[in-house]
């Protein structure tokens, strides 16, 4: 059984470190930017190391990333967010790897996570990571849904919205839509501007269980107006309103999609990320395949708020649109970039072999 920590423990902790705040909403740039500043000021600073270690990471630069984390907890041993980001860092390079070794690798992750949790039960991504580390797990590494349901009450207890949303989550893995909507819903009613809440509800409404559930037309009808209805409160969340067009687009309303992108484009934190949606709305739709481009050209000239695991994709949908517009040796380039970046790319590989090349 996991540790229970009473409420008084939980309403006398310490200030929250820094760094978390931006970590916690994606803005991994800004904390790079900002730890590598103090590090420069304070080589010994571990908070800013283990930030800069999850910063990496965002970036795909696990072994950096790892590194990092591993110098944090050499300057203080045992501080959360350094389990946190080494946990994180090892957890990238299991999902990489993909062979014998990344056994090993996510073994490793997951008990980092675990100790995070111990050090400080405050830290809600660590509680977040290690209650889906749990589900995805097999039983044979360690996996357990009922481990995996003990992180979502102990989550409740320092954020009760994350620990409703996550035990949604599970339950969504294990194919319960039924039960798990109850819970999506009292997150979003604990919290209606959590970014976080409001994208995980709108891709969970259009993922395979609910599909099976409601039926393809009841799915499409719940995705518009829920978009429409939970957007509003976290209209400067590039997160959530990039998860609001992709339910306008996969509910049928591809325009609404790509109407919803430009107009808060100018209004949000992260506006790479919508640049990028843009490119996918038009791939997906065939709508303003020049504007698309040009947007995605964008996102790939500067970098990408939010971690740069988006550049596959980027270069991806830029190969589908020209591919669409008749320029094919270039969709094939844009591909094979794709590839250079993540071999296991399937859309890339997808696209390639659509144009009768391996």
């Amino acid at each position: 059984m996991l540790p229970f920590f009473p409420a008084a423990l939980l309403t006398t902790q310490a200030q929250v470190p820094p760094y978390r705040a931006d970590l916690e909403a994606g803005r991994f740039l800004k904390v790079l930017a900002e730890a590598e500043q103090r590090l420069h000021q304070d080589a010994n600073d571990a908070l800013a190391w283990a930030a800069k270690s999850q910063a990496l990471t965002s970036l795909q630069r696990f072994t950096e990333g790892r590194a990092a984390a591993e110098r944090a907890l050499v300057l203080q041993p045992g501080l959360a967010d350094a389990f946190l980001a080494r946990g994180l860092a090892r957890a990238g390079e299991a999902i990489r790897q993909r062979d014998l070794s990344s056994l090993r690798g996510a073994i490793g992750a997951g008990e980092d996570l675990r100790r995070a949790t111990e050090a400080d039960p405050t830290l809600t991504s660590a509680w977040t990571s290690l209650g889906l580390a749990y589900e995805m797990l097999p039983a044979i590494l360690g996996g357990s849904t009922r481990k995996a349901l003990e992180c979502a009450e102990r989550l409740r207890q320092v954020a009760p919205a994350r620990g409703e949303l996550l035990h949604a989550l599970i339950l969504v893995e294990e194919d319960a839509w039924h039960q798990a909507e109850p819970y999506f819903l009292k997150a979003l009613t604990l919290d209606p501007r959590d970014p976080e809440v409001v994208a995980q509800w709108l891709d969970a409404l259009d993922s395979k269980p609910a599909r099976r559930t409601l039926g393809e037309a009841t799915k499409n009808a719940r995705l518009v107006a829920e978009a429409a209805r939970r957007l509003p409160s976290v209209r400067t969340r590039a997160r959530a309103i990039a998860a609001g067009s992709d339910a306008y687009l996969h509910g049928g309303k591809p325009e609404l999609a790509w109407k919803l992108l430009q107009e808060h484009l100018p209004l949000v934190d992260a506006p790479s990320l919508l640049r990028l949606q843009l490119g996918k709305v038009a791939a997906v739709s065939g709508l303003h395949r020049a504007e698309g481009l040009a947007a995605l050209d964008q996102v790939l000239r500067e970098p990408l708020e939010g971690g740069s695991s988006g550049y596959p994709g980027a270069w991806w949908r830029k190969g589908q649109i020209l591919r669409d517009l008749g320029r094919k040796e270039e969709a094939r380039k844009a591909a094979q970039e794709a590839l250079k970046l993540d071999s296991r790319h399937r859309g890339a590989r997808a696209l390639l072999e659509q144009m009768g090349q391996d």
